[in-house]
């Protein structure tokens, strides 16, 4: 299994990555067309008004992909400062007259008709930043301050802290994933995560508790649902939706549930009608893709003898896969509905460009390591052990 997670070439990677990258973003199109033409029959932007938007987006954001997998190792480490503090900027202007609020998260920017998330931009700009980081810092890792200062320490603080003025506890976790992935593959003591995980712990159920928002939510996860608003709705019949998908599915485009059972079905709930129309089968085949875009994105930070390209790998592959993860938990009951989109697959223009920004970012570690093997190279600067070594022995 290990070998097979590793693999054989540095160019099977290349398109591991890049094929799974193209098979969800064009699922994602079709399923977006599906499940938000009805709602907008009548309107007068028209039936494929939203599906139009994304596809420009999609566009957009595979023009931004191929152009950073061009980019070298030491470009993209140059780009680190410039996007954390970009993301920083944006973010802050969320708390002005710019900033929207959208269902109780105040986490929007919108200038004119133009709306976007900052906080997307955050998390690529969190793992490229942090990966510079802590490539300098090497064996000090491995000391508290220095595990601390500055990823948590104020530079994670400030992300959090601005994160969770607008309510959204969602992207809160996601950044939490990245700086958890990023410190481990650094080198961090698993004795700082045990203490760290116990804080945020505490610190999750919190922010939970001394929301009314949220604890509503939890409270219609574990099945009390004697509330005006009913916040069972949207979760029922996200079930009800995969549940009358059986193994096969409905056939495209032949929801039911998408016919305002679901509020806002292109969002958060879109893996639900993606099970109805395609059924378990379609569903399987999305968590294969991301499966496969995971297996990829590790076998480039396995390869990596650049830390900078293993840990801002790990970031995104947690970013990716944890989000996923949160979303699809949600939506099957597992988690309470906590308002996490589905990469690829959930509408969304900013999610979507930075999502596909991210892979990019990969795509560039993966070319280099395929034009090193041409060479008869180990890794991606330079020859070195690290680049055959397991990547949970090379991060402790």
């Amino acid at each position: 299994m290990w070998s097979f997670l590793e693999g054989e070439t540095a160019a099977s990677s290349y398109y591991l990555i890049l094929g799974c990258t193209l098979a969800l973003t064009v699922i994602g199109l079709i399923m977006v067309l599906s499940s938000s033409s009805v709602e907008n029959i009548g309107e007068t932007s028209g039936s494929y008004d939203l599906f139009i938007r994304q596809a420009a987006f999609a566009v957009a954001g595979l023009g931004v992909m191929l152009g950073l997998s061009r980019l070298s190792t030491d470009r993209l480490r140059r780009l680190a400062w410039p996007a954390l503090i970009i993301a920083v900027v944006l973010l802050m202007l969320v708390l002005t007259p710019l900033g929207h609020e959208v269902n109780g998260n105040r986490n929007w920017l919108k200038i004119g008709p133009a709306t976007g998330q900052p906080s997307e931009a955050a998390k690529l700009a969190l793992a490229l930043w942090a990966a510079a980081v802590l490539e300098r810092k090497g064996r000090l890792i491995g000391q508290l301050k220095h595990s601390v200062v500055p990823v948590l320490f104020p530079v994670g603080t400030i992300l959090l802290g601005l994160v969770m003025i607008g309510r959204d506890l969602g992207t809160a976790l996601v950044i939490m994933l990245i700086m958890a992935a990023v410190l481990f593959l650094a080198g961090t003591r698993l004795l700082y995560f045990a203490v760290a995980g116990a804080v945020a712990a505490v610190g999750v159920i919190i922010m939970a508790l001394v929301s009314s928002n949220r604890t509503v939510r939890i409270q219609a996860w574990l099945g009390n649902c004697d509330f005006a608003t009913d916040p069972c709705y949207q979760p029922q019949h996200g079930l009800y939706a995969l549940a009358s998908g059986g193994w096969w599915g409905l056939g495209l485009g032949q929801s039911r549930q998408k016919w305002s059972y679901i509020p806002e079905a292109e969002n958060d709930f879109i893996f639900t009608i993606l099970g109805e129309e395609l059924g378990l089968v379609g569903a399987l085949l999305v968590l294969a893709l991301f499966a496969g875009l995971a297996v990829g994105m590790f076998r480039v930070a396995s390869r990596a003898d650049s830390m900078f390209a293993r840990i801002c790998t790990g970031g995104i592959l947690a970013w990716i896969v944890g989000q996923s993860f949160i979303n699809i938990s949600m939506v099957t009951g597992l988690l309470p509905v906590i308002g996490v989109p589905l990469p690829f697959i959930s509408y969304g223009g900013s999610a979507l460009t930075f999502v596909l920004a991210a892979v990019g970012v990969v795509l560039a570690f993966a070319r280099e390591q395929r034009r090193a093997a041409r060479h008869g190279q180990a890794g991606v600067t330079g020859l070195g052990p690290a680049a055959a070594t397991p990547i949970t022995e090379r991060a402790h």
